[in-house]
């Protein structure tokens, strides 16, 4: 990260529509950023909370719903309290030490989730398709090594990625116009070294992108061909509620996801840029949590399990 006269960069500046000179304003995005962030991290906390002492969802699928909780968790964390200094304090550099930090650890969530669900999605079609070898398909040893090669090659991908980063030359501008240090925002005020980061973008577009976004179609097609099968309406109907949290997840994900990196690169969308983003990375993984307890109906019945030990536990220690 160097600027033309190869000085190093010491500070970005962060210039995100959540920044206003009127205090009113910055209050009430701080609150209202701070309410997300809090809600969707408790509702994460509460999904692997209820997996973990639920002896009955000690299988594949909950154990990949867990995963994708501390991912979801892992996502905001890297953003959200960093902007919410930024609004309180009025301080908005950022240090390049600080902005690669951050994009490294947004860059292993990012790829992470990607890949979770679309695992999540292989547990599905195993489960519908095959069910008499989802067991022998996805054991226990299966699945922890799933999720180790997963996060292994989100820290690999992250490692490169930010490598290239390093590699930039910026000219005179140092304001992003994001929330966060999104490399997006970076490359629209770079002026040089960026082949190879291109050349990585496009591999990952393709690799965490297309590819698994084909597989997740290919998958549902194959599952509703089966459900469609199914003779029992009560059947049928188990087996849609399974999948269709999974499956609206997704959808918000990669619609949300993809209009936010189909946007052109060019200032006229900066603003619409920066608010579909803040969608993608704050209110998404609020909403995992939500879609997964009020749709499906195994973590309803544990959710209920859960409060009414907690309610006795509470009752006991009155008495």
């Amino acid at each position: 990260m160097h600027i033309k006269n190869n000085t190093s960069i010491l500070k970005f500046h962060i210039s995100s529509f959540f920044i206003n000179d009127d205090y009113k304003i910055v209050t009430f995005n701080a609150v209202i950023l701070f309410l997300l962030y809090n809600i969707g991290n408790l509702g994460n906390i509460l999904i692997i909370t209820v997996i973990c002492l639920d002896v009955q969802l000690h299988t594949p699928m909950y154990f990949f719903l867990c995963n994708l909780a501390i991912v979801d968790i892992c996502y905001t964390t890297v953003t959200v309290p960093n902007l919410l200094y930024i609004l309180l304090s009025g301080d908005d550099t950022m240090s390049s030490t600080q902005c690669l930090i951050q994009m490294f650890f947004f860059s292993i969530a990012g790829t992470s989730e990607t890949t979770v669900i679309l695992v999540m999605a292989y547990d599905r079609y195993v489960a519908i398709c095959h069910p008499l070898h989802y067991h022998r398909i996805l054991n226990k040893k299966i699945c922890i090594l799933l999720m180790a090669v997963i996060w292994i090659c989100a820290l690999v991908n992250s490692s490169v990625f930010v490598n290239s980063v390093l590699k930039m030359f910026f000219c005179s501008s140092t304001t992003i116009n994001q929330f966060f240090c999104d490399v997006k925002a970076m490359i629209k005020i770079s002026c040089g070294g960026t082949d190879m980061f291109y050349v990585l973008m496009y591999a990952d577009c393709f690799l965490l992108g297309f590819c698994p976004s084909v597989c997740n179609v290919i998958s549902y097609v194959k599952i509703i061909k089966v459900i469609l099968r199914i003779k029992s309406k009560d059947g049928r109907s188990k087996a849609f509620s399974t999948c269709s949290s999974h499956l609206t997840c997704m959808a918000i994900y990669y619609v949300s996801g993809l209009s936010v990196y189909l946007i052109p690169l060019s200032e006229h969308y900066n603003l619409l840029e920066q608010i579909l983003t803040t969608f993608y990375k704050t209110v998404t993984p609020m909403m995992n949590p939500l879609i997964y307890s009020l749709r499906n109906n195994e973590m309803r019945s544990s959710l209920r399990k859960l409060v009414a030990s907690f309610s006795q536990d509470i009752a006991y220690l009155k008495s």
